[in-house]
């Protein structure tokens, strides 16, 4: 099953220091809901372990992500892949932009994902409305980390 989903946030914050704490893994792991382990790896990405709850399906997830087309302060695609044993298996990709604009920041992102297993029999308006809680959730929390 393939998801789209995109949105734009404004931080009250200067693009750079939106930058640092966008690449930063103890913002991160703090922001990103359910996650239990989130560590930097030499390839300019992360190994992550998160918990998640969509319906009536809860799994742990373990997987690996990678950032690209760095291009600082201005944004980068994260892609990345992770797997929920009997839950199924997610993958995927974002574009996150940052621009200047009324004395702060403007985040733009555009998701790409894929999921499949158990996750995918749920249905699409359930996977997408968890999909944009969590997304939703990631971002009132990375704005609290930004303006800290």
């Amino acid at each position: 099953m393939a998801m789209t989903m995109n949105g734009e946030v404004q931080l009250a914050a200067p693009r750079e220091a939106v930058w640092a704490k966008l690449n930063d893994p103890e913002v991160l792991k703090v922001c990103i809901p359910g996650c239990e382990e989130l560590e930097k790896t030499e390839d300019n990405g992360f190994r992550a372990t998160a918990k998640m709850k969509v319906g009536p399906v809860s799994a742990r997830f373990k997987g690996k992500v990678t950032l690209s087309d760095l291009d600082p302060p201005n944004g980068y695609k994260i892609s990345g892949e992770g797997e929920g044993g009997v839950a199924g298996f997610a993958k995927g990709g974002a574009t996150v932009a940052l621009a200047e604009k009324d004395g702060g920041t403007l985040l733009t992102y555009n998701v790409e994902a894929q999921i499949g297993g158990k996750l995918a029999q749920l249905g699409q308006r359930l996977i997408n409305g968890s999909a944009k809680k969590l997304a939703d959730e990631f971002f009132a929390n990375f704005a609290k980390a930004v303006q800290g």
